[in-house]
């Protein structure tokens, strides 16, 4: 089996340890048909990227392109929902500069209720810790992730799972009928084996990604795919696997 495409790298435009031209190289080295350069979206509080960089990275990534025509490079964003409504942390001018959207939801993102974005974040810390789901918390995870979907143009759902419990049949199926693929992301553990078991019973999409935060990392998808394995999930469902 072979990744066709990697649409979750990160540089150092955020907080990856590898430069634009790193992550090409090396996606090039491990002969994928596309990558897309998908840094964290402006709102993050500690390495979101800056809005006024977007431009250089797009001339980066335009440049890049041309001197390696054997490869499709694409100015991504991995977006941060930072409302209960949904919203994300990018707007729609910003969204024009973009060649594809992913979204998460991550920590260290405070929108326009910082007070309770904290007791959020902080809730699913503890959680995630402990173990102990907490219901409220879930559906409220839940609540706003799928309205995020609904809301905003999102090509991947970013580690749906991880940093706080979901309901990941509720989830899927809001990313089926939104034409968003839900991501089996090889850096984290989600989604499980047993979310994907569950996810697997809507009619989504997958697509694996590296969540490479250094440029070796680029195009490595093994991990996702022994989750994929242990699920009994047809390679068919999954957008960027080629079987030989």
């Amino acid at each position: 089996m072979n990744l066709l495409f990697d649409y979750h790298t990160h540089t150092i435009y955020s907080h990856g340890k590898g430069t634009i031209k790193d992550n090409v190289q090396e996606a090039v080295k491990k002969k994928l048909e596309s990558v897309a350069i998908t840094d964290h979206g402006p709102g993050h509080v500690t390495y979101g990227i800056k809005r006024e960089k977007i431009k250089k990275m797009r001339q980066e990534i335009t440049d890049l392109n041309k001197k390696y025509p054997e490869i499709d490079i694409k100015l991504g964003v991995e977006a941060n929902i930072i409302h209960s409504n949904g919203e994300l942390d990018i707007t729609e001018e910003d969204k024009q500069q973009f060649d594809i959207i992913l979204a998460g939801y991550h920590y260290g993102i405070f929108g326009r209720n910082p007070i309770l974005s904290g007791l959020i974040h902080l809730g699913n810390y503890v959680s995630a810790l402990t173990g102990i789901t907490i219901k409220r918390l879930k559906e409220m995870n839940t609540e706003v992730i799928i309205k995020a979907v609904r809301l905003n143009d999102i090509n991947i759902l970013t580690h749906p799972g991880s940093k706080g419990f979901v309901y990941i049949g509720e989830i899927a199926d809001a990313c089926a009928k939104a034409h968003t693929l839900m991501e089996i992301n090889n850096s984290h553990g989600h989604l499980t084996v047993d979310e994907i078991i569950e996810a697997s019973k809507t009619d989504v999409q997958f697509v694996i990604g590296s969540d490479a935060h250094s440029p070796d990392k680029v195009g490595e998808f093994h991990n996702s795919l022994k989750r994929v394995e242990a699920a009994g999930l047809p390679v068919s469902r999954i957008v960027n696997i080629k079987v030989e």
